[in-house]
């Protein structure tokens, strides 16, 4: 077993923080094996959607502070070659948690337990996600007179409310499941057995629609988000439009017509 796992399951890749010992931190073997993770799932083109959970009672609890954080202030020294690693691509990090990332395809984090700090900044990188009740979601960087340097003074603000997140930024409170629920941080709470099969559900959904439509509306939103109208809508119009020459956009309406399931190549 890896501190990092990776199983396909048809069209989807799971991908599992397993450091339960250590509530899933972020160490440096974990950031190497997660930017690994996410490359091999850009690279496989039969992966369609990716879905990240953890094990134990906590999905991610932030950066390993014995081992991350006094790696990269240099406190201590590179011991072997996942800290070599880290230290030699500046960009792993962001790779890894999703800051900032060239993967194109959906993920989905099926949220086992609390993400909290670099946890919470990790879920903030993914597109849907799923929570069991016990869960609880903060950037508390700021108790420890820290910056939240994951995202979160860019995101939250998006992704939240700005008055709630302008609370959660600078007083580094938690929010429970049921909170996160009510104010659209997350799609659903459900009971614990059911956290990954209600991902991989929603995934499979996904993964079913056209490949070449999903990046595009993914890449679209993405895009688009904080830009002027008429400049997101030109945005739009680029990202839109090699979607309507594929094969597939002459497979779906045939198939509709035809009554039966369509086949689509990605393509």
């Amino acid at each position: 077993m890896t501190v990092v796992e990776y199983e396909k399951r048809g069209h989807v890749a799971l991908i599992t923080l397993n450091r339960p010992e250590a509530r899933n931190a972020l160490s440096p073997e974990v950031m190497v094996r997660l930017a690994r993770a996410w490359d091999e799932v850009e690279a496989d083109d039969d992966v369609r959607v990716a879905v990240v959970t953890g094990t134990g009672p906590v999905f991610c609890s932030g950066a390993d502070l014995a081992r991350l954080i006094p790696l990269t202030t240099r406190a201590r020294q590179p011991e072997d070659e996942f800290d070599e690693a880290v230290l030699a691509d500046k960009k792993l990090g962001d790779r890894a948690i999703l800051r900032r990332s060239e993967l194109s395809k959906p993920v989905i984090a099926a949220i086992n337990g609390s993400a909290i700090a670099g946890g919470m900044e990790f879920v903030q990188g993914t597109d849907i996600r799923v929570a069991a009740p016990g869960a609880k979601f903060g950037v508390q960087e700021v108790k420890w007179a820290l910056f939240p340097a994951g995202g979160s003074s860019v995101r939250l603000p998006v992704q939240l409310p700005y008055a709630k997140a302008m609370e959660l930024l600078l007083t580094g409170d938690l929010v429970t499941a049921d909170e996160a629920l009510d104010l659209g941080f997350i799609n659903y709470v459900v009971p614990d057995d059911e956290v990954i099969p209600r991902a991989m559900e929603i995934a499979d959904k996904i993964a079913a629609n056209g490949p070449v439509a999903v990046k595009a509306i993914r890449a679209s939103v993405k895009a688009c988000l904080g830009l002027p109208e008429g400049e997101a809508l030109s945005v739009e119009a680029e990202l839109a439009a090699p979607v309507f020459r594929t094969r597939d956009a002459v497979e779906g309406p045939k198939a509709f017509l035809e009554k039966r399931t369509p086949q689509f190549e990605g393509r």
